[in-house]
């Protein structure tokens, strides 16, 4: 490796990154039992660290400062970014580099409770995020299908279309399990154990383990050491869990080998044994279970029994057991089977939950409820994307009655804003003036209309998602 070499550009950078990784995740995926050694050269590799700083500098949480108080922006305008890649990769390769205090900060959950989110500092996040890019293509070859949050070109509709595939074909009972404290507890040595099985270059896995171990600076200023678990918010942390948490995958993707094909699995069936299927997404999941509630509640135990060597245990309050019938929620959706209007045969239908329309409508109302000193087209440009957002995450479920609903709410909400903000002139005014086909517009800015889009299925891939490194599918049957 030429560890002299210059900085490339952007386009050189990303290319050579995509090679070598490309090469990682071949040689990972040929050799299940391979430990990769001299990968610390990687992470101090000049086109490494450019890309990783590019992808911090883009990321949302490029404004938020760590304990140092600089961010991206100061580092661009003030320190430069060439001195500063500079700087931190001749840290790496002295081996001085340490990672610093942890900022805290909680922000608020639904139900009233707060979650710690951890805020490093630029420098830390450039090396989590180069270390991520050496790492990822490793640990993405032995990741099962059944996982997909945090994952490359994978996402939650993923997870929904396996799910309503399952629970289509007889698999009625649920376990929808949630992790408890996930971030905050998974068991240092126990996550460090599995990161050794791949890793053999101790200056990577050393870094790794300084990152845990870095501590936090609390809201209150006070310092505490972090015994377990992952910085909720650090660009490492997501793959540190999947990694922890692909214990559980590996567990019920051996049982479902086990249970043989789709023949295999109805004689099973006939003996009066089940079949069952886990999807996960990050650390929310679902085990779809063939059987009867006895079943899911013997399995149920068998989780919280996997997940107890790294250091977890099931949420009793938000791991429950439901029938399809009843529906459940996951990642927003509303899951139900019943039937359609005008006919007998019962289907499976996913729609937003009343929880996630409630969360929106409540961005709405936030949006809608403040100064009238603005311009609409003002509101209208910070309305939009929230509205677009929503719509297209929940667009591939029989959402149009929602969307219908939401756009009757947010255009009543937008016309209240106007009447507040034009208090003296005539209604007729008003329409004459921001009402456009009764549509609120204002200097070619229009309200997003959610009940125009087009509800799309969404096609269930099964095994067949490829990595960014690798077209190559799994195969198998998948019922």
């Amino acid at each position: 490796m030429n560890t002299g070499a210059s900085w490339p550009t952007p386009s050189v950078a990303e290319a050579r990154v995509l090679e070598i990784q490309t090469k990682l995740h071949r040689w990972a995926r040929d050799d299940p039992d391979r430990r990769f050694d001299d990968l610390y050269n990687l992470v101090c590799d000049p086109a490494f660290l450019a890309v990783a700083w590019r992808r911090v500098r883009g990321n949302r949480g490029a404004r938020s400062a760590g304990v140092d108080g600089e961010t991206a922006h100061y580092v661009t305008a003030v320190r430069g970014e060439q001195a500063f890649l500079s700087e931190l990769r001749a840290a790496l390769k002295a081996r001085s580099f340490q990672p610093t205090l942890v900022r805290e900060t909680m922000i608020p959950k639904p139900g009233g409770k707060r979650r710690r989110l951890g805020i490093a500092t630029v420098r830390d996040r450039v090396v989590q995020a180069a270390l991520k890019l050496v790492l990822e293509p490793i640990f993405e070859a032995d990741f099962k299908p059944c996982s997909y949050g945090f994952r490359p070109r994978r996402r939650a509709q993923d997870a929904i279309a396996e799910i309503h595939f399952f629970c289509s074909r007889s698999y009625e009972w649920v376990i929808e399990g949630d992790v408890e404290n996930c971030f905050d507890d998974i068991s240092h040595s126990a996550l460090l154990g599995r990161v050794r099985e791949r890793i053999g270059d101790r200056r990577v896995f050393a870094l790794v383990k300084a990152f845990l171990k870095a501590g936090v600076l609390s809201e209150d200023g006070v310092e505490r050491d972090t015994l377990t678990g992952t910085p909720q918010g650090g660009i490492l942390s997501p793959l540190l869990s999947n990694i922890a948490l692909s214990v559980l995958d590996e567990h019920f993707a051996a049982a479902w080998e086990a249970m043989g094909d789709s023949h295999a699995r109805e004689q099973r069936r006939r003996k009066g044994l089940a079949n069952y299927k886990l999807v996960r997404y990050a650390d929310d999941f679902v085990v779809l279970v063939a059987g009867d509630r006895a079943h899911a509640e013997s399995l149920r135990a068998e989780t919280a029994a996997v997940l107890s060597p790294i250091g977890l245990r099931l949420s009793e309050r938000k791991t429950t057991i439901a029938h399809i019938d009843e529906g459940f929620d996951f990642l927003g959706f509303r899951i139900r089977r019943h039937k359609k209007r005008g006919a007998a045969k019962r289907h499976v239908y996913t729609y937003p939950s009343r929880a996630a329309l409630m969360a929106v409508r409540g961005k709405v109302r936030a949006l809608t409820a403040g100064s009238t000193h603005q311009p609409l087209a003002t509101l209208l440009r910070r309305l939009n994307p929230v509205l677009r957002g929503w719509t297209n995450y929940f667009r591939h479920g029989a959402s149009s009655k929602t969307f219908a609903y939401l756009d009757a709410f947010v255009w009543r909400r937008v016309w209240r804003w106007l009447c507040s903000k034009h208090t003296r002139r005539p209604r007729r005014e008003l329409v004459r003036r921001y009402l456009h086909n009764w549509r609120p517009v204002e200097d070619e800015v229009t309200l997003y209309n959610p009940a125009r889009v087009a509800i799309v299925r969404y096609r269930y891939r099964h095994t067949s998602i490829a990595t960014p490194w690798s077209t190559a599918t799994t195969a198998g049957s998948p019922a």
